[in-house]
């Protein structure tokens, strides 16, 4: 059975528009992770592995966060839209794809991780990538 890990409060999430945290899966390698608020009737609040479909682009970024509009996190490369919820993309460069997902539990306004192919590192970004988060930008979509 997987350890659960608390993460952070759901107002928290809803509050700051997404939430980073690292882990490490089981082949021994650190994942970023973003929570972001959920407008759907299910849970109030997703956990996606925070890079795009498309390239190895961080989707929350320092600083800025994860964009989010109408309920899609925005790639800040190419502009693909990601559905909070769903993670999947109906367009752009990353199309018909689904962002990876990570297992959490929400009881009682508490976001908890519980997927047990992870285990907790820190809150944040992950410090061993060397990436200064600067994306070389080719979307048309303004920030």
């Amino acid at each position: 059975m997987a350890v659960r890990h608390r993460l952070t409060s759901v107002e928290t999430v809803r509050e700051d528009g997404s939430w980073l945290f690292t882990v490490r899966d089981q082949h021994g390698t650190n994942e970023e992770v973003i929570l972001v608020p959920c407008a759907d009737d299910g849970d109030p609040v997703e956990a996606w592995i925070n890079r795009c479909t498309h390239e190895e682009q961080r989707l929350h970024r320092d600083g800025v966060g994860a964009v989010i509009r109408e309920g899609q996190i925005v790639c800040p490369k190419h502009g693909s839209m990601f559905d909070t919820c769903s993670g999947y993309c109906d367009n752009g460069e990353a199309a018909e794809t689904t962002l990876v997902s990570v297992e959490i539990a929400v009881e009682d306004g508490q976001v908890y991780l519980t997927d047990g192919s992870v285990s907790f590192l820190s809150e944040g970004a992950s410090s061993d990538d060397g990436d200064d988060d600067t994306p070389g930008s080719t979307s048309h979509l303004q920030f």
